[in-house]
């Protein structure tokens, strides 16, 4: 299974920016994730689709034995070079590089929305073991701030026809499949202090928008600066984060 075109090119280009400006998960939503999938140092963790380690650090810093799988070379690059000691593997989620029944937990980082939930679904049954979990996590701006509605409004405007996690199909592939239990879900707040810099690469290190035409996408910088001109600075960005957790059956 390929990685959806939008997802390989943007995230392709823009993996420096996406290190740089997309926020970690806040420790609360982490000491749920481990609590709820039993993480601990006896256990064998997959963070499938890793991008450059947002999440996969954290789960090492908890003593969890982690393997991650990524599909675009460039993400897995950034992974490698921050976390060497960390098996960085190349693989989709619909056709994970790993054995049958050979990790106690998974977990998925902004990334769910993209996968072929069925197939995705059946890849992360087989190489789990017996009873074990899987969790799911997405940070989501809280576009309360009149800024931040703005903000949002400018990105989906060059979204184009690509999946996300808001009012994505992929919770319908758990209630048909069969082989997890019922999803339990739990939000978190925080929020993410950024220079206007940083703005521009959170902005940036959007799959879509890494994938305009460098043109088109000068246009929507130019805007997000002006945008946040008046902002009081550093600039504050808060967020939802979602979690939710089943385990196999």
């Amino acid at each position: 299974m390929s990685t959806h075109p939008t997802a390989a090119a943007g995230f392709g280009r823009a993996a420096d920016a996406y290190e740089r400006g997309r926020p970690s998960y806040p420790d609360a939503a982490v000491a749920h994730l481990a609590a709820a999938l039993g993480l601990g140092p006896a256990g064998r963790v997959l963070d499938l689709a890793a991008g450059t380690g947002k999440l996969t650090r954290l789960l090492a810093e908890g003593g969890a034995d982690v393997v991650a799988v990524e599909p675009v070379a460039a993400m897995r690059a950034v992974l490698a070079e921050a976390m060497p000691e960390i098996t960085v593997l190349d693989g989709t989620a619909e056709a994970i590089p790993l054995g049958p029944a050979s990790v106690d937990a998974v977990t998925v980082a902004q990334a769910f929305h993209w996968f072929d939930a069925e197939a995705a679904l059946g890849e992360i049954h087989r190489v789990l073991r017996r009873g074990g979990g899987l969790g799911l996590i997405w940070n989501a701006m809280d576009s309360s701030p009149e800024w931040v509605a703005v903000l949002k409004e400018l990105v989906q405007g060059v979204r184009g026809p690509v999946p996300q996690y808001s009012g994505s199909p992929w919770r319908d592939a758990f209630r048909s499949s069969g082989l997890f239990t019922p999803l339990n879900e739990r939000s978190f707040a925080f929020t993410h202090e950024l220079s206007e810099a940083g703005l521009v690469d959170r902005v940036c290190s959007t799959s879509y928008v890494a994938a305009l035409p460098d043109a088109d996408r000068s246009v929507l910088v130019d805007q997000v600066r002006a945008l946040v001109a008046d902002v009081p600075h550093p600039l504050v960005l808060p967020y939802r984060t979602d979690v939710f957790c089943c385990r196999g059956t």
